[in-house]
């Protein structure tokens, strides 16, 4: 899993493209962008019969490829549902004044840069396409759309605007030497997994968003933490403003690995 030096951290096949998302042009403002997204954004959850409520959910996702692969983060499914209660994994989406459960299966999971491909069966939905994050500059204007607290606020995706602060590799300092033990050793030997650094404020709920051009909708990666000031609570009184997100190329490679 992706450390962050923080006091707190809350994780907040050939890939095809036939069915992608028709989005707006390069000129055209965030209002008409977001409500092409927000056709491809879904929330992330489970469903069980004997549970009440039945259908819980906990992070965003959203469509990409052929309309039936859905990106969320590793953190945000748990490794295996719980079939002794009949649990099962999917995608929950609007239905009217409702919400609709979509099961889904695991395709495949990138622990170290907190990625999980789900994959849908049946009707494809809207999906976005990737940007090649390696393009993306320090300083860019971003946007991501997910479901901030998730249950707490319904099933309403939510708009916020981001800035591309630093892009930066993501490690844990150690402050003494009596930190260094092996695990840390061995993570230091790793080539450094490279994140973006963002000005934006997130919440609990938003993780799995997607972090897009606010012009083209093409995504440059998935939001996956937000740095907290002090307890676990401060995340939702007192936002730091200072996200991460996971680079779309590494989305790309896991796209890439043949279903599990």
């Amino acid at each position: 899993m992706i450390q962050i030096p923080s006091v707190f951290s809350v994780r907040c096949g050939a890939i095809v493209f036939a069915t992608s998302l028709a989005l707006p042009s390069a000129a055209a403002d965030l209002r008409e962008t977001v409500a092409a997204v927000k056709r491809s954004v879904v929330a992330i959850g489970s469903y069980q019969p004997t549970r009440s409520p039945a259908i819980v959910y906990s992070g965003t996702g959203w469509v990409t490829g052929d309309g039936l692969s859905v990106i969320t983060n590793a953190h945000v499914v748990p490794e295996a549902p719980d079939l002794a209660r009949q649990e099962s994994w999917g995608v929950v989406v609007a239905d009217g004044d409702n919400v609709r459960f979509r099961p889904a299966t695991l395709a495949g999971r990138d622990t170290e840069h907190d990625l999980l491909h789900l994959r849908l069966a049946g009707t494809p939905l809207p999906a976005l396409k990737l940007a090649d994050s390696d393009t993306a500059a320090e300083g860019q204007d971003l946007a991501f759309t997910g479901f901030p607290l998730g249950m707490v606020l319904g099933l309403h995706p939510a708009t916020h605007r981001a800035v591309l602060a630093a892009i930066t590799p993501m490690t844990s300092p150690a402050v003494t030497s009596r930190q260094l033990d092996a695990r840390a050793i061995k993570e230091l030997r790793r080539p450094p997994v490279v994140v973006f650094q963002l000005d934006a404020i997130a919440y609990p709920g938003n993780s799995g968003s997607p972090l897009y051009d606010p012009a083209s909708g093409e995504v440059f990666g998935v939001l996956n933490m937000v740095y907290v000031k002090g307890r676990k609570e401060n995340a939702i009184s007192a936002p730091s403003g200072i996200g991460y997100a996971v680079p779309s190329n590494y989305i790309r490679d896991l796209l890439r690995q043949k279903p599990q």
